[in-house]
Protein backbone atom coordinates (compact mmCIF):
# COMPACT_ATOMS: atom_id res chain seq x y z
CA UNK A 1 0.00 0.00 0.00
CA UNK A 2 1.05 3.56 -0.54
CA UNK A 3 2.65 5.07 2.18
CA UNK A 4 0.88 8.16 3.67
CA UNK A 5 3.99 10.22 2.70
CA UNK A 6 3.76 9.04 -0.75
CA UNK A 7 -0.01 9.86 -0.83
CA UNK A 8 1.03 13.75 0.61
CA UNK A 9 3.52 13.88 -2.31
CA UNK A 10 1.09 13.52 -5.07
CA UNK A 11 -1.35 15.87 -3.19
CA UNK A 12 1.47 18.28 -3.06
CA UNK A 13 2.18 17.71 -6.80
CA UNK A 14 -1.03 18.33 -7.74
CA UNK A 15 -2.06 20.92 -5.72
CA UNK A 16 1.56 22.53 -7.09
CA UNK A 17 0.53 22.19 -10.78
CA UNK A 18 -2.98 22.65 -11.30
CA UNK A 19 -3.80 25.65 -13.89
CA UNK A 20 -5.11 28.01 -11.05
CA UNK A 21 -3.50 29.74 -7.87
CA UNK A 22 -4.70 27.98 -4.30
CA UNK A 23 -3.63 29.33 -0.71
CA UNK A 24 -5.08 29.25 2.56
CA UNK A 25 -4.81 31.56 5.25
CA UNK A 26 -6.28 31.43 8.83
CA UNK A 27 -8.53 34.39 10.34
CA UNK A 28 -5.59 36.62 10.91
CA UNK A 29 -4.43 36.73 6.97
CA UNK A 30 -1.12 34.79 7.83
CA UNK A 31 -0.57 31.92 4.79
CA UNK A 32 -0.72 28.33 5.65
CA UNK A 33 -0.29 27.12 2.02
CA UNK A 34 0.16 28.50 -1.28
CA UNK A 35 1.05 26.65 -4.19
CA UNK A 36 3.73 26.69 -6.56
CA UNK A 37 1.79 28.17 -9.50
CA UNK A 38 0.51 31.02 -7.61
CA UNK A 39 3.58 31.70 -6.73
CA UNK A 40 5.78 31.07 -10.10
CA UNK A 41 3.17 33.79 -12.11
CA UNK A 42 2.95 36.51 -9.73
CA UNK A 43 6.82 36.33 -8.48
CA UNK A 44 6.00 36.01 -4.83
CA UNK A 45 7.90 33.08 -3.51
CA UNK A 46 6.48 30.37 -1.20
CA UNK A 47 9.16 31.93 1.88
CA UNK A 48 7.79 35.30 1.27
CA UNK A 49 4.38 34.35 1.72
CA UNK A 50 5.09 31.51 4.76
CA UNK A 51 7.16 34.77 6.80
CA UNK A 52 4.73 37.52 6.14
CA UNK A 53 2.37 38.44 9.04
CA UNK A 54 0.03 39.23 6.61
CA UNK A 55 -0.53 37.95 3.18
CA UNK A 56 -1.62 41.28 1.88
CA UNK A 57 2.21 42.63 3.22
CA UNK A 58 3.45 40.87 0.21
CA UNK A 59 1.10 41.74 -2.34
CA UNK A 60 0.91 44.61 -5.00
CA UNK A 61 0.08 47.78 -2.87
CA UNK A 62 -2.61 48.20 -5.70
CA UNK A 63 -4.75 44.90 -4.54
CA UNK A 64 -3.81 45.07 -1.04
CA UNK A 65 -6.63 47.09 0.32
CA UNK A 66 -9.06 45.17 -2.04
CA UNK A 67 -7.98 41.65 -0.37
CA UNK A 68 -8.63 42.51 2.98
CA UNK A 69 -11.89 43.55 1.95
CA UNK A 70 -12.50 40.44 0.32
CA UNK A 71 -11.77 38.67 2.77
CA UNK A 72 -13.94 40.03 5.44
CA UNK A 73 -17.03 39.67 3.23
CA UNK A 74 -15.69 36.16 2.93
CA UNK A 75 -15.69 35.34 6.81
CA UNK A 76 -19.04 37.20 7.40
CA UNK A 77 -20.65 35.34 4.71
CA UNK A 78 -22.33 31.08 4.79
CA UNK A 79 -21.61 30.93 0.99
CA UNK A 80 -18.50 30.97 -1.17
CA UNK A 81 -17.32 34.76 -2.04
CA UNK A 82 -17.05 35.86 -5.76
CA UNK A 83 -14.62 38.76 -7.30
CA UNK A 84 -12.58 39.48 -9.63
CA UNK A 85 -8.99 41.21 -9.89
CA UNK A 86 -5.90 42.94 -11.94
CA UNK A 87 -2.71 41.10 -10.45
CA UNK A 88 0.82 41.81 -12.18
CA UNK A 89 2.32 38.81 -13.26
CA UNK A 90 6.13 37.93 -13.90
CA UNK A 91 5.37 38.18 -17.38
CA UNK A 92 5.03 42.23 -17.27
CA UNK A 93 1.45 42.08 -17.99
CA UNK A 94 -1.31 42.68 -15.38
CA UNK A 95 -4.27 39.86 -15.46
CA UNK A 96 -7.44 39.17 -14.50
CA UNK A 97 -8.14 36.65 -12.10
CA UNK A 98 -11.49 35.47 -10.96
CA UNK A 99 -11.22 34.75 -7.28
CA UNK A 100 -13.63 32.17 -5.27
CA UNK A 101 -13.10 32.50 -1.53
CA UNK A 102 -14.76 29.97 1.18
CA UNK A 103 -14.60 29.86 4.75
CA UNK A 104 -12.59 26.82 6.26
CA UNK A 105 -14.13 25.78 9.84
CA UNK A 106 -13.21 23.63 12.53
CA UNK A 107 -14.61 20.12 13.83
CA UNK A 108 -16.58 22.37 16.62
CA UNK A 109 -17.59 25.06 13.75
CA UNK A 110 -15.59 27.52 14.66
CA UNK A 111 -13.64 29.25 11.48
CA UNK A 112 -10.21 28.21 10.68
CA UNK A 113 -9.66 30.04 7.81
CA UNK A 114 -10.05 30.87 4.17
CA UNK A 115 -9.37 28.64 1.30
CA UNK A 116 -8.38 31.09 -1.93
CA UNK A 117 -8.83 29.91 -5.90
CA UNK A 118 -7.53 32.25 -8.49
CA UNK A 119 -8.82 31.28 -12.37
CA UNK A 120 -6.91 33.37 -14.84
CA UNK A 121 -9.75 34.89 -17.52
CA UNK A 122 -7.51 37.15 -19.40
CA UNK A 123 -8.07 35.95 -22.38
CA UNK A 124 -11.50 34.87 -22.11
CA UNK A 125 -12.33 38.89 -21.18
CA UNK A 126 -10.31 39.44 -23.64
CA UNK A 127 -12.48 37.99 -25.98
CA UNK A 128 -15.37 39.00 -24.73
CA UNK A 129 -14.04 42.26 -25.13
CA UNK A 130 -13.46 41.81 -28.73
CA UNK A 131 -17.03 40.20 -29.37
CA UNK A 132 -18.52 43.22 -27.25
CA UNK A 133 -16.35 45.50 -30.08
CA UNK A 134 -17.23 43.61 -32.87
CA UNK A 135 -21.25 43.82 -32.20
CA UNK A 136 -20.70 47.68 -31.59
CA UNK A 137 -17.82 49.01 -33.80
CA UNK A 138 -17.23 48.96 -37.83
CA UNK A 139 -14.97 46.22 -38.49
CA UNK A 140 -13.06 48.58 -41.40
CA UNK A 141 -13.42 51.93 -40.62
CA UNK A 142 -13.37 51.56 -36.44
CA UNK A 143 -16.04 53.80 -35.91
CA UNK A 144 -19.32 53.04 -34.34
CA UNK A 145 -21.94 51.20 -36.55
CA UNK A 146 -25.44 51.11 -36.49
CA UNK A 147 -25.97 49.21 -32.95
CA UNK A 148 -23.87 51.53 -30.91
CA UNK A 149 -25.42 54.36 -32.87
CA UNK A 150 -28.56 54.14 -31.66
CA UNK A 151 -27.39 53.87 -27.97
CA UNK A 152 -25.20 57.38 -29.02
CA UNK A 153 -28.59 58.98 -30.08
CA UNK A 154 -30.43 58.04 -27.70
CA UNK A 155 -27.60 59.61 -25.14
CA UNK A 156 -27.64 62.66 -27.87
CA UNK A 157 -31.33 62.93 -27.25
CA UNK A 158 -31.23 63.08 -23.90
CA UNK A 159 -28.56 65.22 -23.51
CA UNK A 160 -29.78 68.08 -25.59
CA UNK A 161 -33.31 67.81 -23.66
CA UNK A 162 -31.62 68.05 -20.73
CA UNK A 163 -30.08 71.10 -21.85
CA UNK A 164 -32.53 72.67 -23.71
CA UNK A 165 -30.18 72.68 -26.55
CA UNK A 166 -29.64 71.70 -30.26
CA UNK A 167 -28.78 68.70 -32.06
CA UNK A 168 -28.03 67.46 -35.79
CA UNK A 169 -28.69 64.24 -37.09
CA UNK A 170 -26.58 63.90 -40.15
CA UNK A 171 -26.92 61.17 -43.04
CA UNK A 172 -23.75 61.79 -45.06
CA UNK A 173 -23.32 59.07 -48.30
CA UNK A 174 -20.78 58.80 -50.79
CA UNK A 175 -21.40 60.75 -54.80
CA UNK A 176 -19.95 58.71 -57.37
CA UNK A 177 -18.84 55.95 -54.60
CA UNK A 178 -19.72 52.75 -56.42
CA UNK A 179 -18.00 53.51 -59.96
CA UNK A 180 -14.59 53.98 -58.21
CA UNK A 181 -15.08 50.21 -56.54
CA UNK A 182 -16.00 49.09 -60.11
CA UNK A 183 -13.11 50.27 -61.24
CA UNK A 184 -10.19 49.99 -59.23
CA UNK A 185 -12.20 46.67 -56.57
CA UNK A 186 -13.08 46.57 -53.46
CA UNK A 187 -9.50 46.67 -51.45
CA UNK A 188 -8.72 50.33 -53.23
CA UNK A 189 -12.99 50.98 -51.82
CA UNK A 190 -11.77 49.90 -48.38
CA UNK A 191 -8.93 52.42 -49.01
CA UNK A 192 -11.03 54.76 -49.89
CA UNK A 193 -13.95 54.65 -46.78
CA UNK A 194 -10.99 54.35 -44.36
CA UNK A 195 -9.73 57.76 -45.51
CA UNK A 196 -13.01 59.38 -45.78
CA UNK A 197 -13.55 58.32 -42.38
CA UNK A 198 -10.21 59.43 -41.12
CA UNK A 199 -11.23 63.27 -42.37
CA UNK A 200 -15.20 62.96 -41.21
CA UNK A 201 -13.66 62.78 -37.68
CA UNK A 202 -11.16 65.69 -38.22
CA UNK A 203 -13.59 67.55 -39.38
CA UNK A 204 -16.08 67.49 -36.13
CA UNK A 205 -15.86 68.05 -32.35
CA UNK A 206 -14.48 64.89 -29.99
CA UNK A 207 -18.38 65.14 -28.50
CA UNK A 208 -19.92 64.10 -31.98
CA UNK A 209 -20.41 60.78 -32.79
CA UNK A 210 -19.30 59.59 -36.44
CA UNK A 211 -20.98 56.25 -37.17
CA UNK A 212 -21.39 53.96 -40.00
CA UNK A 213 -24.16 52.25 -41.63
CA UNK A 214 -22.26 50.09 -43.93
CA UNK A 215 -21.51 50.70 -47.35
CA UNK A 216 -20.63 54.49 -48.29
CA UNK A 217 -22.91 55.53 -45.72
CA UNK A 218 -22.97 57.37 -42.58
CA UNK A 219 -23.88 59.03 -39.86
CA UNK A 220 -22.87 61.96 -37.70
CA UNK A 221 -24.25 63.34 -34.55
CA UNK A 222 -23.69 67.00 -34.29
CA UNK A 223 -24.30 67.57 -29.96
CA UNK A 224 -24.35 70.39 -28.32
CA UNK A 225 -25.22 72.81 -30.31
CA UNK A 226 -26.07 76.42 -29.43
CA UNK A 227 -27.15 78.27 -32.75
CA UNK A 228 -28.13 76.47 -36.00
CA UNK A 229 -25.49 78.20 -37.44
CA UNK A 230 -22.87 76.44 -35.58
CA UNK A 231 -24.28 73.06 -37.41
CA UNK A 232 -24.13 75.35 -41.21
CA UNK A 233 -19.71 75.43 -40.36
CA UNK A 234 -19.80 71.85 -39.27
CA UNK A 235 -21.22 70.59 -42.23
CA UNK A 236 -18.88 73.06 -44.86
CA UNK A 237 -15.85 71.71 -43.42
CA UNK A 238 -17.02 67.87 -43.39
CA UNK A 239 -18.03 68.84 -47.33
CA UNK A 240 -14.59 70.72 -47.66
CA UNK A 241 -12.39 68.28 -46.63
CA UNK A 242 -14.18 65.30 -48.24
CA UNK A 243 -14.10 66.71 -51.53
CA UNK A 244 -9.74 67.06 -51.32
CA UNK A 245 -8.14 64.84 -53.80
CA UNK A 246 -7.25 61.52 -53.06
CA UNK A 247 -4.62 59.34 -54.10
CA UNK A 248 -5.38 56.07 -54.71
CA UNK A 249 -3.07 52.99 -56.89
CA UNK A 250 -1.44 55.84 -58.44
CA UNK A 251 -4.94 57.56 -59.08
CA UNK A 252 -6.01 61.23 -57.96
CA UNK A 253 -9.68 60.84 -57.19
CA UNK A 254 -12.10 63.49 -56.09
CA UNK A 255 -15.41 62.32 -54.42
CA UNK A 256 -17.65 64.20 -52.89
CA UNK A 257 -20.56 63.43 -50.55
CA UNK A 258 -24.35 64.57 -50.30
CA UNK A 259 -25.69 65.45 -46.69
CA UNK A 260 -29.25 64.90 -45.27
CA UNK A 261 -29.57 66.72 -42.04
CA UNK A 262 -32.20 66.71 -39.33
CA UNK A 263 -32.36 68.89 -36.64
CA UNK A 264 -33.72 68.50 -33.38
CA UNK A 265 -35.88 70.06 -31.42
CA UNK A 266 -36.87 72.06 -34.71
CA UNK A 267 -37.81 68.80 -35.88
CA UNK A 268 -38.90 66.90 -32.48
CA UNK A 269 -39.44 63.94 -33.22
CA UNK A 270 -37.84 60.28 -32.12
CA UNK A 271 -34.77 58.68 -32.88
CA UNK A 272 -36.04 56.56 -35.29
CA UNK A 273 -38.18 59.52 -37.25
CA UNK A 274 -34.71 61.72 -37.10
CA UNK A 275 -32.45 59.01 -39.00
CA UNK A 276 -35.44 58.53 -41.49
CA UNK A 277 -35.61 62.66 -42.20
CA UNK A 278 -31.92 62.63 -42.39
CA UNK A 279 -32.21 60.09 -45.06
CA UNK A 280 -35.01 61.60 -46.59
CA UNK A 281 -33.03 65.17 -47.15
CA UNK A 282 -30.08 63.60 -48.46
CA UNK A 283 -31.86 62.21 -51.15
CA UNK A 284 -32.77 66.01 -51.94
CA UNK A 285 -29.40 66.82 -51.54
CA UNK A 286 -27.83 64.41 -53.66
CA UNK A 287 -31.21 65.09 -56.63
CA UNK A 288 -29.86 69.04 -56.18
CA UNK A 289 -26.62 68.55 -57.83
CA UNK A 290 -24.54 66.51 -54.82
CA UNK A 291 -20.90 67.62 -53.02
CA UNK A 292 -24.06 69.87 -50.66
CA UNK A 293 -26.31 69.60 -47.52
CA UNK A 294 -30.14 69.98 -47.23
CA UNK A 295 -31.94 70.18 -44.09
CA UNK A 296 -34.98 68.83 -44.00
CA UNK A 297 -38.54 70.28 -43.84
CA UNK A 298 -42.11 69.13 -44.85
CA UNK A 299 -42.37 69.92 -48.27
CA UNK A 300 -39.19 68.02 -48.77
CA UNK A 301 -40.50 64.89 -46.66
CA UNK A 302 -43.64 64.99 -49.00
CA UNK A 303 -41.32 64.65 -52.05
CA UNK A 304 -39.63 62.19 -50.55
CA UNK A 305 -42.72 60.02 -49.87
CA UNK A 306 -43.80 60.35 -53.05
CA UNK A 307 -40.53 58.81 -54.94
CA UNK A 308 -40.41 55.74 -52.73
CA UNK A 309 -44.00 55.28 -53.60
CA UNK A 310 -43.44 56.08 -57.05
CA UNK A 311 -40.44 53.36 -56.67
CA UNK A 312 -42.86 50.84 -55.30
CA UNK A 313 -45.41 51.28 -58.23
CA UNK A 314 -42.46 51.19 -60.70
CA UNK A 315 -41.08 48.37 -59.16
CA UNK A 316 -45.02 46.21 -58.72
CA UNK A 317 -45.35 47.05 -62.50
CA UNK A 318 -42.61 45.72 -63.56
CA UNK A 319 -43.57 42.60 -62.31
CA UNK A 320 -46.88 42.80 -63.30
CA UNK A 321 -46.42 43.57 -66.83
CA UNK A 322 -47.48 46.90 -67.13
CA UNK A 323 -44.44 47.94 -69.07
CA UNK A 324 -44.72 47.84 -72.83
CA UNK A 325 -42.52 49.11 -75.78
CA UNK A 326 -43.83 51.40 -78.22
CA UNK A 327 -41.74 51.54 -81.84
CA UNK A 328 -40.98 54.75 -83.46
CA UNK A 329 -40.36 54.35 -87.18
CA UNK A 330 -36.89 55.56 -89.15
CA UNK A 331 -36.86 55.85 -92.75
CA UNK A 332 -34.30 55.90 -95.25
CA UNK A 333 -34.75 59.84 -96.51
CA UNK A 334 -33.91 59.33 -100.20
CA UNK A 335 -36.57 56.59 -100.59
CA UNK A 336 -39.00 57.43 -97.77
CA UNK A 337 -38.67 53.33 -97.21
CA UNK A 338 -38.55 51.82 -93.47
CA UNK A 339 -35.72 50.92 -92.34
CA UNK A 340 -35.29 50.86 -88.64
CA UNK A 341 -37.28 51.94 -85.52
CA UNK A 342 -36.55 52.83 -81.74
CA UNK A 343 -38.08 50.91 -79.15
CA UNK A 344 -39.61 53.55 -76.85
CA UNK A 345 -40.50 52.94 -73.47
CA UNK A 346 -44.24 52.85 -71.86
CA UNK A 347 -45.76 52.56 -68.62
CA UNK A 348 -49.22 51.61 -69.20
CA UNK A 349 -50.51 52.72 -65.53
CA UNK A 350 -53.51 51.36 -63.61
CA UNK A 351 -54.76 55.05 -62.38
CA UNK A 352 -52.59 57.13 -64.54
CA UNK A 353 -53.21 55.59 -68.13
CA UNK A 354 -50.21 55.67 -70.50
CA UNK A 355 -47.14 57.27 -69.40
CA UNK A 356 -43.82 58.56 -71.30
CA UNK A 357 -40.49 57.77 -69.58
CA UNK A 358 -40.25 61.26 -68.41
CA UNK A 359 -42.98 60.78 -65.84
CA UNK A 360 -41.11 57.94 -64.26
CA UNK A 361 -37.75 57.29 -65.36
CA UNK A 362 -35.76 60.05 -63.48
CA UNK A 363 -36.74 58.81 -60.16
CA UNK A 364 -34.70 54.98 -61.03
CA UNK A 365 -31.64 57.05 -62.54
CA UNK A 366 -28.50 55.22 -60.98
CA UNK A 367 -30.11 52.52 -59.01
CA UNK A 368 -31.08 48.71 -59.68
CA UNK A 369 -34.35 49.31 -60.58
CA UNK A 370 -32.83 51.35 -63.43
CA UNK A 371 -31.08 48.20 -64.40
CA UNK A 372 -34.06 46.17 -63.84
CA UNK A 373 -35.76 48.29 -66.39
CA UNK A 374 -33.09 48.13 -68.99
CA UNK A 375 -32.71 44.37 -68.76
CA UNK A 376 -36.71 44.13 -69.29
CA UNK A 377 -35.91 46.62 -72.28
CA UNK A 378 -33.24 44.31 -73.83
CA UNK A 379 -35.14 41.26 -73.32
CA UNK A 380 -38.45 42.30 -74.79
CA UNK A 381 -36.74 43.74 -77.87
CA UNK A 382 -35.27 40.72 -78.81
CA UNK A 383 -38.18 38.85 -78.55
CA UNK A 384 -40.22 41.72 -81.00
CA UNK A 385 -37.52 41.31 -83.23
CA UNK A 386 -38.01 37.58 -83.24
CA UNK A 387 -41.47 37.39 -83.46
CA UNK A 388 -41.29 40.12 -86.82
CA UNK A 389 -37.93 38.22 -87.98
CA UNK A 390 -40.41 35.21 -88.33
CA UNK A 391 -42.85 37.27 -89.86
CA UNK A 392 -40.34 37.88 -92.39
CA UNK A 393 -40.63 41.76 -91.15
CA UNK A 394 -36.38 42.46 -90.80
CA UNK A 395 -35.03 45.69 -89.47
CA UNK A 396 -32.53 47.54 -87.36
CA UNK A 397 -33.78 47.81 -83.97
CA UNK A 398 -32.54 50.15 -81.54
CA UNK A 399 -32.76 50.39 -77.33
CA UNK A 400 -32.09 53.04 -74.79
CA UNK A 401 -29.25 52.00 -72.50
CA UNK A 402 -28.11 54.21 -69.59
CA UNK A 403 -24.40 54.89 -68.94
CA UNK A 404 -25.05 53.84 -65.87
CA UNK A 405 -26.42 50.30 -67.03
CA UNK A 406 -23.82 50.07 -69.62
CA UNK A 407 -21.18 50.21 -67.04
CA UNK A 408 -22.69 48.01 -64.82
CA UNK A 409 -20.91 44.60 -63.93
CA UNK A 410 -21.43 42.01 -66.25
CA UNK A 411 -23.14 43.77 -69.00
CA UNK A 412 -21.76 42.42 -71.85
CA UNK A 413 -21.93 39.03 -70.32
CA UNK A 414 -25.66 39.41 -69.61
CA UNK A 415 -26.52 40.79 -73.13
CA UNK A 416 -24.97 37.35 -74.58
CA UNK A 417 -26.81 34.95 -72.24
CA UNK A 418 -29.96 37.03 -72.97
CA UNK A 419 -29.34 36.25 -76.87
CA UNK A 420 -28.50 32.80 -75.73
CA UNK A 421 -31.40 32.52 -74.18
CA UNK A 422 -33.45 32.70 -76.61
CA UNK A 423 -31.59 30.70 -78.82
CA UNK A 424 -29.15 32.23 -81.20
CA UNK A 425 -25.93 34.40 -80.61
CA UNK A 426 -26.74 36.04 -83.88
CA UNK A 427 -30.51 37.75 -82.80
CA UNK A 428 -27.58 40.30 -81.84
CA UNK A 429 -26.96 41.36 -84.86
CA UNK A 430 -29.48 43.94 -86.13
CA UNK A 431 -29.71 45.06 -82.26
CA UNK A 432 -28.68 48.79 -81.81
CA UNK A 433 -27.94 50.89 -78.56
CA UNK A 434 -28.28 54.27 -78.05
CA UNK A 435 -26.71 56.14 -75.45
CA UNK A 436 -26.30 59.72 -74.59
CA UNK A 437 -23.20 61.21 -76.13
CA UNK A 438 -22.94 63.61 -72.68
CA UNK A 439 -23.25 59.95 -70.79
CA UNK A 440 -20.39 58.37 -73.00
CA UNK A 441 -18.25 61.49 -72.72
CA UNK A 442 -18.29 60.98 -68.43
CA UNK A 443 -15.55 57.87 -68.81
CA UNK A 444 -14.89 57.80 -72.37
CA UNK A 445 -12.09 54.90 -71.49
CA UNK A 446 -14.45 52.89 -70.23
CA UNK A 447 -17.56 53.45 -72.33
CA UNK A 448 -15.13 52.91 -75.34
CA UNK A 449 -14.17 49.38 -73.77
CA UNK A 450 -17.58 48.49 -73.33
CA UNK A 451 -18.87 49.76 -76.84
CA UNK A 452 -15.96 47.36 -78.84
CA UNK A 453 -16.99 44.37 -76.42
CA UNK A 454 -20.44 44.66 -77.69
CA UNK A 455 -19.85 45.37 -81.20
CA UNK A 456 -18.39 42.44 -81.40
CA UNK A 457 -21.03 40.48 -80.77
CA UNK A 458 -22.63 42.31 -83.83
CA UNK A 459 -24.56 45.44 -81.67
CA UNK A 460 -24.40 48.37 -83.21
CA UNK A 461 -24.25 51.62 -81.43
CA UNK A 462 -25.32 55.05 -81.80
CA UNK A 463 -24.86 58.64 -80.05
CA UNK A 464 -28.10 60.08 -79.09
CA UNK A 465 -28.94 64.03 -78.88
CA UNK A 466 -25.16 64.73 -80.40
CA UNK A 467 -24.50 67.90 -80.88
CA UNK A 468 -25.95 68.71 -76.96
CA UNK A 469 -22.25 67.71 -75.00
CA UNK A 470 -18.99 68.94 -75.58
CA UNK A 471 -17.32 66.33 -78.33
CA UNK A 472 -14.13 66.62 -79.50
CA UNK A 473 -12.77 65.31 -82.82
CA UNK A 474 -10.37 63.18 -80.62
CA UNK A 475 -13.16 61.73 -78.33
CA UNK A 476 -15.22 60.88 -81.40
CA UNK A 477 -12.33 58.70 -82.65
CA UNK A 478 -11.94 56.64 -79.72
CA UNK A 479 -15.83 55.65 -79.74
CA UNK A 480 -16.18 52.83 -82.25
CA UNK A 481 -19.54 53.95 -82.72
CA UNK A 482 -21.90 53.28 -85.80
CA UNK A 483 -24.47 56.34 -86.08
CA UNK A 484 -24.64 59.98 -84.87
CA UNK A 485 -28.36 61.01 -83.79
CA UNK A 486 -28.75 65.04 -84.56
CA UNK A 487 -30.71 66.36 -81.38
CA UNK A 488 -34.19 67.51 -82.42
CA UNK A 489 -33.52 70.51 -81.03
CA UNK A 490 -30.81 71.37 -83.43
CA UNK A 491 -33.66 70.33 -86.59
CA UNK A 492 -36.77 71.10 -84.63
CA UNK A 493 -35.38 75.74 -85.74
CA UNK A 494 -33.24 74.88 -88.00
CA UNK A 495 -34.78 76.52 -91.53
CA UNK A 496 -34.88 80.07 -88.65
CA UNK A 497 -32.23 79.59 -86.63
CA UNK A 498 -28.66 79.93 -88.41
CA UNK A 499 -26.86 78.17 -85.77
CA UNK A 500 -28.98 74.81 -85.60
CA UNK A 501 -28.48 75.33 -89.51
CA UNK A 502 -24.83 75.03 -89.17
CA UNK A 503 -24.78 72.62 -86.42
CA UNK A 504 -26.76 69.97 -88.47
CA UNK A 505 -24.65 70.65 -91.21
CA UNK A 506 -21.81 70.36 -89.70
CA UNK A 507 -23.24 67.11 -87.98
CA UNK A 508 -23.62 65.74 -91.47
CA UNK A 509 -20.26 66.69 -92.73
CA UNK A 510 -18.55 65.10 -89.17
CA UNK A 511 -20.40 61.84 -89.64
CA UNK A 512 -19.09 61.87 -93.56
CA UNK A 513 -16.01 62.21 -92.24
CA UNK A 514 -15.60 59.52 -89.79
CA UNK A 515 -17.67 57.26 -92.06
CA UNK A 516 -20.46 57.09 -89.78
CA UNK A 517 -24.48 56.73 -89.99
CA UNK A 518 -26.42 59.75 -89.71
CA UNK A 519 -30.03 60.29 -88.09
CA UNK A 520 -31.82 63.08 -87.76
CA UNK A 521 -34.34 63.08 -84.68
CA UNK A 522 -37.49 65.90 -84.41
CA UNK A 523 -38.24 65.99 -88.76
CA UNK A 524 -41.87 67.15 -88.13
CA UNK A 525 -42.87 68.29 -91.66
CA UNK A 526 -42.03 68.18 -95.09
CA UNK A 527 -39.89 71.31 -95.34
CA UNK A 528 -37.76 69.72 -92.36
CA UNK A 529 -37.53 66.87 -94.23
CA UNK A 530 -36.40 68.04 -97.43
CA UNK A 531 -33.36 70.38 -95.86
CA UNK A 532 -32.56 67.46 -94.10
CA UNK A 533 -32.12 65.65 -97.26
CA UNK A 534 -30.39 68.01 -99.44
CA UNK A 535 -27.72 68.25 -96.24
CA UNK A 536 -26.76 64.76 -97.34
CA UNK A 537 -28.80 63.02 -94.03
CA UNK A 538 -29.60 59.47 -94.44
CA UNK A 539 -32.21 58.35 -91.91
CA UNK A 540 -35.10 60.55 -90.48
CA UNK A 541 -37.09 59.91 -87.20
CA UNK A 542 -39.80 61.88 -85.94
CA UNK A 543 -43.13 62.67 -85.57
CA UNK A 544 -43.84 63.99 -88.65
CA UNK A 545 -42.66 60.57 -90.43
CA UNK A 546 -44.02 58.07 -87.74
CA UNK A 547 -45.31 58.46 -84.20
CA UNK A 548 -44.34 55.83 -81.59
CA UNK A 549 -46.83 52.64 -81.59
CA UNK A 550 -47.19 49.32 -80.86
CA UNK A 551 -45.37 46.33 -82.17
CA UNK A 552 -48.78 44.83 -84.49
CA UNK A 553 -49.28 48.66 -85.92
CA UNK A 554 -45.41 48.96 -87.08
CA UNK A 555 -45.76 46.05 -89.43
CA UNK A 556 -48.80 47.44 -91.58
CA UNK A 557 -47.31 51.04 -90.94
CA UNK A 558 -46.31 53.05 -94.41
CA UNK A 559 -45.40 56.78 -94.16
CA UNK A 560 -47.25 59.20 -95.22
CA UNK A 561 -46.63 62.80 -97.34
CA UNK A 562 -46.22 65.60 -94.47
CA UNK A 563 -47.71 68.74 -93.88
CA UNK A 564 -45.44 71.34 -95.52
CA UNK A 565 -45.13 74.61 -93.60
Amino acid sequence: MPSIDNERGLFQAILDNAPIGIWMVDVRGKVQFVNRGFCDSTGITEAQFLAAGHYADVMPASVAASCLRSDRECLAQDSPHLSSEWLPFVDGREHLLEITKVRLHHDDGSIRGIIGLAADITERSEHEQQLKHMAHYDALTGVPNRVLLGDRLAQALARTKRDRGLMAVCHLDLDGFKPVNDRFGHGAGDKLLVEITRRIKEAVREDDTVARLGGDEFVVLLVGLQVPEECVGSLQRLLESIKQPIALNDTVLSISASIGVALYPDDEEDAETLLRHADQAMYVAKAAGKNRYHLFDPASDQRARSHHELLLQIRHGLAHGEFELYYQPKVEMRTRRLVGAEALLRWNHPQRGCLLPEEFLRAVENTELEIELGEWVIGSAMDQRRQWREAAFEIELSINISAYHLQSPGFVQRLKQSALDRGRLTDLRGLQIEVLETAALDDITRISGLIKACRELGVGFALDDFGTGYSSLTYLSKLDVDTLKIDQSFVRDMLDDKGDYAVVHGIIALARAFDMNIVAEGVENEALYQALLDMGCEVGQGHGIGQPMPAGELVNWRPRRMARV
